[in-house]
């Protein structure tokens, strides 16, 4: 596609990618059935011209709060297009937690679905839009395009600003990776649009380059693997349970099209790596990056294996300081007084511990700093007691943390007994570090991006939900 990634303006880009007329037989898109670049382009402009008839122009500020579904993304382009400052929200959000961000944006507009959103919210062709005017809202204080909020795996979301300028930037350190997809391949895309690594680079990028997005109304994992192998997929873009899942149920030669495999949003255990590997002759690369800064390091082909994410991308600059990897940043990502300190004369703290590989550049993450704590005068680090519970063959899936004590929150086999698990822990862990709780759940919460939930409240309040559907 003859786009002009280097154009000054995002808004001047995205017009380009939206009125040519190359490549409007060719699939943009394929969820259920084929949807063209002609069909989206004609759907992106009859949305913008329903958005210019509630009075959203340039500068409007909107809220889109909208189910997995090409609706989203012709909604968001249309938005863009108008001038408007998009504000991405994930649709599974409670009514409370939803109104808390919105009185804290203050937006004018919010596009939302009518009633109840389930939990696991699959990927539809489209959605019905309800345009919801809010009185209160205010018209964008800011050059921000983009306004997304952090995951909140580990509490309250952060409300992180994305200027054009910041967004083409990261197209252009996307293309200027050779193993991204490339005009005419098919990516499966499984991460989540509302998030940097699955709009950006999954979205943004098939749009710039002609790339086919192809979509899953289910993650099972067999039929993501009956969908990969009929499309014959080229590329799939998730976060590491789509892996873990997919490497227990393939076959050697299954995919023979499959050429890329890259993983994002949390860190690649080493076990799901070596497996997937084994299961489809491809090994899985990295994409590592935050919310704030979009992508940092990549290693898309898995040349290096887990704790490794891979180099610098082409124009980031990063630095280790004190064990803690930090990245440069033009301005502070923040946009309220809910900001976290992390931004300091032009450097972000990412609060992940990391070692720069000195033969080759790339960076290991070693884990959180965060995810240290004092028990007895004593240094703990909690992923260290996690990797040791999930390297017990009967456990799945794991988090740990801690509250008065250190505490599990395990799936696990059914015949696993609490004694078994905690002598396993005793054989590996000294005395202080050991799980003084452990939860046995069926399933772990994640956010919408697939990390697995951090916020001890939030386990155990998931943990509740879970037993009061099981007393049901």
């Amino acid at each position: 596609m003859a786009v002009d990634s280097a154009a000054p303006d995002f808004g001047r880009w995205l017009d380009t990618a939206l009125t040519g007329d190359d490549l409007d037989e060719e699939v943009w898109g394929h969820a259920g059935r084929a949807m063209s670049f002609g069909r989206m382009r004609k759907e992106t402009a009859r949305t913008r011209e329903v958005l210019a008839a509630h009075g959203i122009g340039p500068d409007s500020t909107v809220a889109v709060q909208l189910l997995p579904s090409f609706t989203l993304l012709w909604t968001v382009f249309a938005a863009w297009s108008a001038g408007a400052q998009v504000m991405l929200m994930d649709p599974r959000l409670t009514p409370a937690e939803t109104t808390r961000l919105l009185d804290l944006c203050e937006p004018q507009f919010h596009l939302a679905v009518e009633g109840p959103v389930p939990l696991s919210a699959p990927f539809r062709e489209e959605c019905e839009i309800v345009v919801l005017p809010r009185r209160s809202g205010r018209p964008a204080q800011s050059a921000h395009r983009l306004v997304q909020f952090s995951s909140g795996s580990t509490g309250l979301p952060k409300v992180i600003g994305r200027t054009g300028r910041s967004l083409l930037d990261e197209l252009e350190r996307f293309a200027r990776l050779p193993d991204m997809p490339r005009h005419g391949e098919r990516l499966l895309l499984l991460s989540s649009m509302a998030y940097s690594f699955g709009l950006i680079g999954g979205v943004l990028h098939s749009l710039r380059t002609g790339v086919s997005l192809h979509f899953s109304g289910s993650t099972q994992p067999r039929e993501l693997l009956r969908l990969l192998a009929e499309r014959e997929i080229h590329a799939l873009f998730g976060v590491p349970v789509h892996f873990d899942l997919l490497s227990r149920v393939g076959r050697p030669g299954g995919l023979p099209s499959l050429r890329l495999a890259v993983s994002g949003g949390e860190p690649l255990r080493p076990e799901v790596f070596t497996r997937f590997e084994e299961a489809f002759g491809v090994r899985i690369g990295q994409a590592y990056g935050m919310t704030e800064a979009g992508i940092i390091a990549t290693d898309l082909t898995g040349r290096a294996a887990p704790p490794a994410v891979g180099t610098p991308a082409p124009g980031m600059r990063t630095e280790v300081a004190d064990g803690t990897l930090r990245v440069r940043l033009p301005e502070d990502p923040y946009l309220h007084a809910d900001r976290s300190g992390r931004y300091a004369d032009g450097w972000l703290d990412t609060h992940d511990r990391c070692r720069v590989r000195p033969e080759d550049g790339v960076l290991e993450i070693l884990g959180r700093n965060d995810s240290t704590v004092m028990i007895g005068g004593l240094n703990v680090d909690l992923t260290e007691v996690e990797s040791v519970v999930l390297a017990h063959p009967s456990v799945t899936d794991a988090v740990v943390v801690y509250g008065e004590a250190i505490e599990a929150h395990l799936v696990a086999e059914p015949t696993l007994a609490k004694g078994e698990l905690l002598a396993w822990c005793r054989e590996r862990l000294s005395p202080h570090k050991l799980p003084k709780a452990l939860h046995f759940v069926r399933k772990l919460p994640r956010t919408a991006n697939g990390k697995t939930v951090r916020n001890r409240e939030l386990l155990h309040a998931s943990r509740e939900r879970e037993r009061q559907v099981i007393i049901r």
